[in-house]
């Protein structure tokens, strides 16, 4: 297994609200483990939001004693979520707070995935394929006839979520699992990441079998920079079967 990840403020914020971590070891009965959190709030308070609740995955995480990855992953989010909320509740400058999330864990031959938000995942083999359904008021207009993806790109309330850890009491998770084939990439990133760049240009680059996954990870971020990174970059690549491959 091969794994890039990494954080980029942009061009145009004056602070990074954006969190990854990356995980190729076990944490807990996880074999490896794999988020991506983009948050919001005033000034602190999406920094916060973002590092906190995926301190809090990862530790609830590694607690946990069940092996069915999904109930693992679930539990500790609705954990994260209940955090946040309540540390909103106990600091003023935390009014608010918010955050994305989108979670993997690699078991075997399948991809296990969590998402509360527009952070999203995407798998690369032969194209890009996106697995995660953005929970965004735009979104929700795109599937339902009233506006086309393209339109969706460009509308001004593109950055309206309608779910996130620290909205509700109760947050509502969706999960994925899909089989992985040899040569696949796993793309996870923030919107900082897919709204600057178009899904063609994020699979040529993927794609590009002359380079190494670090340079991929740096051209997608440099690429988001260059269209005019108007938010911050978080992206976590992941080549599962690179070891598999090599001794073939």
């Amino acid at each position: 297994m091969r794994v890039y990840s990494a954080t980029n403020i942009g061009m145009k914020r004056k602070m990074n609200q954006d969190y990854v971590f990356a995980s190729q070891d076990t944490v807990g009965n996880l074999p490896n483990l794999f988020a991506v959190a983009d948050g919001m709030g005033g000034h602190n308070a999406g920094d916060y939001a973002s590092s906190h609740a995926v301190r809090i995955l990862v530790d609830e995480i590694r607690e946990d004693t069940d092996y069915n990855p999904v109930k693992v992953i679930r539990h500790a989010i609705e954990t994260a979520n209940t955090e946040i909320i309540e540390q909103a509740q106990k600091d003023e400058k935390l009014r608010g707070m918010g955050t994305t999330m989108v979670v993997a864990t690699i078991v075997g031959q399948y991809a296990y995935v969590a998402n509360v938000g527009d952070s999203r995942l995407y798998v690369v083999d032969k194209q890009l394929r996106q697995i995660t359904r953005d929970h965004s008021l735009v979104q929700e207009m795109v599937r339902m006839g009233e506006i086309t993806a393209e339109e969706a790109r460009n509308h001004p309330d593109k950055n309206i979520i309608t779910r996130a850890l620290g909205a509700e009491k109760t947050v509502d998770v969706d999960f994925f699992d899909m089989r992985l084939e040899p040569g696949s990439t796993i793309l996870m990133c923030s919107d900082g990441l897919s709204n600057m760049v178009e899904a063609k240009k994020m699979e040529e680059i993927i794609l590009n079998s002359d380079e190494d996954i670090t340079w991929k990870g740096n051209t997608l971020i440099q690429e988001a920079n260059n269209n005019g990174g108007k938010d911050n970059i978080a992206i976590i690549l992941i080549e599962p079967f690179t070891n598999e491959v090599e001794t073939c």
